[in-house]
């Protein structure tokens, strides 16, 4: 099965972000994880940003975070579509084929949240999230 989600990037205010959309369109916080949680060195100050929020919207779900330090956003760039799927070999193919002509910014690969998980810019400059759950 395979879910289109879209995924928003702000530059330090997605918590205040989603809140608000939260409370505008009468929806439901599902996770909140700060930047703290990452098995990564960050600053001080990034450890209280967001890393990933779920809100859903009625049927819908929208996903948010906080840019890193070095890939501010801008409005254009913001603005993610993120495939979230079950099949390994599906999330591969389409991985492939999005990318040709485009560039991929994060190949691939398993991550420690437990998915398959790879970002790119296909030729027409959209961005593109591709995460696979793996099986245990």
């Amino acid at each position: 099965m395979i879910e289109l989600i879209p995924y928003l990037t702000f530059n330090g205010n997605c918590e205040e972000a989603m809140n608000f959309y939260r409370d505008c369109l009468e929806g439901e916080i599902l996770s909140t994880q700060y930047f703290d949680k990452a098995p990564m060195d960050i600053s001080e100050d990034l450890k209280k940003k967001i890393m990933h929020m779920a809100l859903k919207i009625g049927k819908s779900t929208l996903m948010a975070s906080d840019s890193m330090p070095e890939h501010q956003t801008n409005v254009g760039n913001n603005i993610s579509l993120s495939i979230g799927i079950d099949e390994l070999a599906k999330a591969e193919n389409y991985f492939q084929k999005l990318s040709e002509g485009g560039k991929i910014t994060m190949p691939l690969q398993d991550t420690f949240w437990g998915a398959r998980f790879g970002m790119l810019k296909d030729k027409f400059d959209i961005n593109w999230m591709i995460n696979c759950e793996l099986k245990k």
